[in-house]
């Protein structure tokens, strides 16, 4: 058939296509429920792998929660499904089904050095469809929440450098804001930027501004977490209790999270 997209999300690897297919379709299959599943559980993998049509492969759930790479450059999907299940180029975009015909999941990567299955292949959860997909129908988009900040993730190597280059930071681990954008919801917040910069290598660096550790009390040790804490605990429009280190002060801001720029 030929396709219409309806929608994208490269953030979360996932895209909604219509086809006019009259009665010809048989029917949909049900949505599992992703939070409902457990390492060990027996899966099955459909897709044309390789060009192979209507292949199946069967597994076992090897892990739930992980958090891969998505195609969106520096994005992030949590609540991925890591399974054993073979699947090949030409499996992404096919169902991962639990024994009862379920879409728990779309298959959508590998780790692979030679290109082909190794035993660890990812699939997007099933609860990230439920909340992504109807959005795709209805907006052709993903609206994404945005704290409305630049931020660079600290470790203690980082850190360090930052110390060596003069700057007061309080902290090993976090997310030292270095701009908040100008009408966006973390300066309305009141959360500071960067106020004068430090020349590291090759680099120039904002420095003196808030260092973010935690929303809503959930401790956020780097840009990862806090990517996969929004999308999978939060929504626009929600307004989230943002844990800040500002000196030798700990403070906690409300911040109206709003739309990510497209």
């Amino acid at each position: 058939y030929e396709a219409e997209v309806v929608g994208t999300d490269p953030n979360s690897d996932l895209a909604v296509i219509q086809i006019d297919a009259e009665a010809n379709l048989p029917e949909p299959l049900s949505l599992g429920d992703s939070e409902a599943l457990h390492v060990g559980q027996f899966v099955l993998a459909v897709g044309n792998p390789f060009g192979l049509e209507q292949t199946l492969t069967t597994g076992v759930i090897s892990a739930l929660g992980r958090v891969i790479e998505s195609p969106e450059e520096s994005g992030f999907i949590g609540e991925a499904i890591q399974t054993d299940a073979a699947i090949n180029p030409g499996n992404s975009g096919g169902p991962l089904l639990d024994l009862d015909g379920n879409v728990i999941g779309i298959n959508s990567q590998i780790i692979s050095p030679s290109g082909a299955s190794a035993g660890i292949g990812f699939a997007v959860s099933a609860n990230t469809l439920s909340r992504v997909v109807p959005e795709l129908i209805a907006r052709g988009y993903y609206p994404h929440p945005w704290l409305g900040t630049q931020m660079l993730s600290l470790s203690a190597s980082t850190a360090n450098l930052l110390r060596q280059a003069g700057a007061d930071v309080p902290a090993d681990s976090g997310l030292l804001v270095l701009e908040s954008v100008a009408g966006g919801p973390a300066i309305k917040a009141g959360i500071r930027g960067g106020d004068r910069m430090v020349r590291i290598s090759r680099y120039s660096v904002p420095i003196g501004g808030d260092i973010i550790t935690a929303i809503n009390g959930q401790p956020i040790a780097d840009s990862e977490e806090l990517t996969v804490y929004l999308e999978g605990q939060t929504a626009v429009g929600d307004t989230v209790q943002v844990t800040i280190l500002r000196g030798d002060q700990e403070l906690v801001v409300p911040l109206t999270l709003v739309e990510r720029p497209r």
